[in-house]
């Protein structure tokens, strides 16, 4: 029997990004990024990808601008920017305006000289359906962590593989499941596609590395619904071909035990990144406020707060 092992939270997180004239007020999965002394984050946007940037972590954030726009394209997801000799490489997923299907996303990547942008369309790299990219380097190599879906499994739905690049434009076509579904609160409808196969979705991966300690959080459920949270799997090993790791949800596969969830101040608390700064790790994280104008299209804002990461335990520090 599943269990659950969910307690109470006292909120001390805190807001990154604050409104101001011209800027969007939505920071959806917002990816961090330290560059030449600034540090960025990029951001989900309907018509391009949203980009910030302050001259410290924790302050003075402002925005920069769209960074990405294609014509013909809309629905710019969970941006992804890592830097190689000197390029930037921005991994994002988007759609051909006007269509109603979701499921026409397909992972891209386009190219900079600055992490400030602009950034220029160069390839898509991932047939739809495809999104939420990770690109990490591990020992010599790139990988990419990303969300597809599987209509066949007991517990259907979206979930999350890993692959080698052979070079920043070309997956090697060998992807592995990392994380997929195995809770009820991870279920994003029931009855969605056809009558008794209830849609399961986990996305959203960002993978780090403490010594031989290995982790990947993701986000579980759907931001619009209640139950939607965040959680982590682990794996331990000096091992670095991602692929060949054996991540396990913690603390187990079957306890619903999030890293993040809703709580007094904040719900809808999903899609982070990772960022060390002096020795510590932060969690950048989206959410929005139950005071937050639900009429809005997007109301989700950039937060951030202290993570741990022990062995297996990784915690949150919100209290």
């Amino acid at each position: 029997m599943r269990r659950s092992h969910r307690g109470a939270h006292l909120y001390s997180a805190m807001k990154l990004i604050h409104p101001e004239e011209g800027a969007p007020a939505s920071q959806g999965d917002p990816y961090i990024l330290k560059a030449n002394g600034k540090y960025y984050i990029y951001a989900t946007g309907i018509c391009g990808v949203e980009t910030f940037t302050s001259d410290r972590l924790l302050g003075g954030w402002k925005y920069l601008g769209r960074t990405l726009a294609e014509a013909g394209m809309t629905e710019f997801w969970a941006p992804c920017v890592i830097e190689r000799d000197g390029v930037f490489y921005m991994y994002y997923s988007s759609v051909p305006s006007g269509t109603e299907d979701m499921h026409e996303q397909a992972i891209k990547v386009a190219t900079s000289s600055s992490p400030e942008g602009p950034f220029v369309y160069r390839k898509t790299i991932l047939p739809a359906f495809s999104i939420d990219p990770h690109v990490v380097k591990s020992g010599e190599a790139y990988y990419i962590f990303y969300s597809v879906n599987d209509w066949t499994a007991e517990r259907a739905g979206t979930y999350i593989v890993a692959d080698k690049l052979l070079d920043m434009f070309t997956p090697e076509g060998k992807p592995v499941p990392i994380v997929v579904p195995t809770l009820d609160e991870e279920i994003f409808m029931y009855d969605r596609f056809k009558k008794g196969q209830n849609w399961h979705t986990v996305e959203g991966a960002f993978y780090f590395r403490v010594g031989d300690d290995h982790y990947v959080t993701y986000s579980g459920n759907c931001y619009q619904n209640e139950k939607y949270f965040l959680g982590y799997a682990y794996a331990h090993g000096r091992e670095n071909d991602v692929r060949r790791l054996r991540f396990e949800k913690q603390p187990s596969a079957d306890i619903y035990a999030p890293l993040l969830c809703r709580n007094s101040e904040e719900e809808g608390t999903g899609h982070n990144s990772v960022i060390e700064e002096d020795g510590k790790l932060y969690l950048v994280y989206h959410a929005r406020d139950y005071s937050a104008d639900r009429s809005l299209p997007d109301c989700r804002t950039a937060r951030i707060c202290p993570l741990t990461a022990k062995g297996k335990v990784l915690k949150a520090e919100r209290n």
